[in-house]
């Protein structure tokens, strides 16, 4: 796997590729990789002939007084990972290859990154489509994996990439779950062992909507009250948000429509996490 730091070094790698033709898949992280990640870089090596990964913990998508510092690193296992899944290249860059001194422009997407989790830490999807608009450009792949716990940032991410015209595909793959169905996150390494049992109720939750949905409810507030009163038993009263949205646009559903999904934001002990569910879909 070749190691790539500088800008310079990955404009080089790039080149090459698109030199011999061959399509990139690329995957951008934060590192603290798990399963969830290794899967990604598996679809990718699967379509593509070269999987490009990246580790860079990013400022700009972190709101004072969040988990910037204390965000779990450790960059020596997440090579061994990835070297482990054949990723072919991975990009290392410092926050000063990133954001230069003296840069002014930002890539801010509308309504969409507004809502739920842009709503409750604001700035953060501007933070997110300005970096991955960077790394893109740098990379210049034919595809990008992106997973769909957050489902949020895949919306907002297609839809940057749409209203550009970027030259990428946007691929979301399924959410990868712990066997009791939570979903993996870097940060449940903050959870304790009596947090990480309650934070089972997320997906417990989400179950339970699905279920009243195929009972035949449509009711937004119904569906939105069984999933708090479920993350409430389980003593989750720290809840960000409960939202039916359309899937498509993350607008509000006051009644389930075609297409719907449930998406929750509870913080868990001193961890925020987010999950959803479609609730018509198998």
């Amino acid at each position: 796997m070749e190691i790539l730091n500088r800008g310079d070094a990955l404009q080089a790698w790039t080149a090459q590729m698109r030199a011999e033709g061959l399509r990139v898949g690329f995957v951008p992280t934060m590192g603290a990789l798990h399963e969830g990640h290794l899967t990604l870089i598996r679809k990718a090596r699967q379509a593509c002939d070269r999987v490009l990964a990246s580790i860079f913990v990013n400022p700009t998508q972190f709101g004072p007084g969040e988990d910037y510092d204390r965000y779990p690193r450790d960059e020596a296992r997440d090579r061994a990972l990835l070297e482990g899944e054949g990723c072919d290249a991975l990009f290392l860059p410092t926050v000063e290859e990133i954001y230069p001194t003296g840069r002014q422009t930002v890539v801010r997407v509308g309504a969409m990154s507004r809502v739920l989790c842009g709503a409750s830490r604001p700035g953060h999807f501007e933070g997110v489509t300005t970096v991955v608009a960077i790394l893109l450009n740098r990379t210049q792949p034919q595809r990008l994996y992106l997973g769909l716990k957050d489902y949020q940032q895949v919306c907002v991410i297609s839809r940057m990439v749409q209203d550009l015209g970027m030259p990428v595909e946007v691929v979301g793959v399924e959410t990868v779950r712990e066997a009791d169905g939570l979903a993996l996150s870097s940060r449940n390494r903050y959870l304790t062992s009596e947090q990480r049992q309650q934070a089972t109720a997320l997906n417990r939750a989400l179950e339970a909507v699905r279920a009243r949905y195929r009972q035949g409810e449509r009711g937004g507030e119904t569906l939105s009250s069984l999933a708090r009163a479920v993350l409430m038993e389980s003593g989750l009263d720290r809840i960000d948000y409960v939202a039916l949205c359309q899937s498509d646009t993350l607008l509000p559903l006051p009644q389930a429509g075609e297409d719907p999904i449930m998406l929750l934001a509870v913080h868990v002990g001193g961890a925020r996490l987010i999950d959803n569910r479609f609730l018509a879909r198998d």
